[in-house]
């Protein structure tokens, strides 16, 4: 079993920054790909980006493309989401997932573990 625990959420100003972090417990993250999605009430969940097992690749929705960044440090049992020049649309709970093998999709299906979320909310 794994857990996964998301924090770093919070309210800023459009144009700010915030970094999250999810730790996973329980079973490592390797050699797992993992993942960042969001939602807001009423909507599906969104794909925000992923990161392969092994930090070399990384993919993210065109939504997010140059502005957030996704890391990861296995040593920590950590995944990270920067997230730069934050617009009011960008207001969601973020959660984070582990993938189901060593790179991860864009659909919720391909992942099998998550987080409970945090909450962004980017004022304008």
């Amino acid at each position: 079993q794994v857990q996964l625990v998301e924090s770093g959420g919070g309210l800023v100003q459009a144009g700010g920054s915030l970094n999250l972090s999810c730790t996973a417990s329980g079973r490592s993250m390797i050699p797992y790909a993992m993942g960042w999605f969001r939602q807001v009430p009423g909507k599906e969940r969104e794909f925000v980006g992923n990161i392969n097992w092994n930090g070399a690749s990384t993919l993210y929705a065109d939504s997010v493309k140059g502005r957030f960044t996704i890391s990861r440090d296995s040593a920590k049992n950590t995944v990270y989401l920067q997230m730069n020049s934050l617009k009011p649309e960008d207001t969601a709970v973020y959660y984070c997932a582990r993938a189901s093998g060593y790179y991860g999709g864009r659909r919720v299906g391909e992942y099998d573990y998550w987080g409970q979320g945090t909450q962004v909310t980017v004022s304008s």
